[in-house]
């Protein structure tokens, strides 16, 4: 009786091991494909970006595009924290970067560009991106549609839906900000 009991304690305690290490390498296993993901984005490869979301057709049209703009809007990688798996296919990739953006706003601030992929079956299936972006930014977007939408609105047509031109879009919006920040600093010396 007694080795009966000892012998379930131990296949009791096998299988919470074996169960343990199960989560942690599918937890390893999705962390380290969310950071292949940030690998192929910030490569600025499009066809390494593509192989990595085979599987999320319908992320393909913004975050191809959003590698354009990223490309095109000078963004360098300053801080890439490490990847959290927030369950059990959810994984978040900050990454701080630096951009001709802020730039054109002349303001000595770097954005964390957020990206929340989701995995299953060891396979990306979506991914979203969110920003800190300043609220001026926003502002300063909103003087280029009312003032300067020349800049931008052929451009930026279908943005963030695959459209054509992400380089020229984000290239019009670096003018638009630069004249909103001009406009801004002459208003107030007058």
């Amino acid at each position: 009786m007694k080795k009966i009991f000892y012998l379930s304690i131990l296949i009791f305690i096998g299988c919470k091991n074996r169960t343990n290490s199960e989560i942690n390498i599918h937890q390893n296993d999705n962390v380290e494909i969310a950071n292949k993901f940030i690998d192929a984005f910030y490569s600025f490869n499009e066809d390494s970006l593509k192989l990595s979301l085979s599987y999320a057709k319908k992320s393909h049209p913004s975050i191809l595009y959003y590698q354009k703009w990223a490309e095109c809007g000078n963004y360098e990688v300053l801080n890439r924290a490490d990847c959290v798996e927030k369950n059990d296919s959810l994984v978040i990739c900050p990454v701080t970067v630096k951009d001709d953006l802020m730039r054109a706003l002349q303001l000595d601030l770097n954005v964390t560009d957020t990206f929340h992929i989701i995995i299953k079956d060891r396979k990306i299936r979506s991914v979203q991106t969110s920003s800190n972006d300043p609220d001026v930014y926003y502002e300063a977007k909103d003087w280029i549609k009312k003032n300067r939408p020349e800049l931008i609105e052929k451009p930026c047509e279908d943005a963030w839906e695959g459209g054509p031109t992400p380089c020229e879009c984000i290239k019009g919006t670096i003018q638009g900000l630069a004249e909103f920040k001009a406009n801004e600093v002459s208003q107030k010396t007058q």
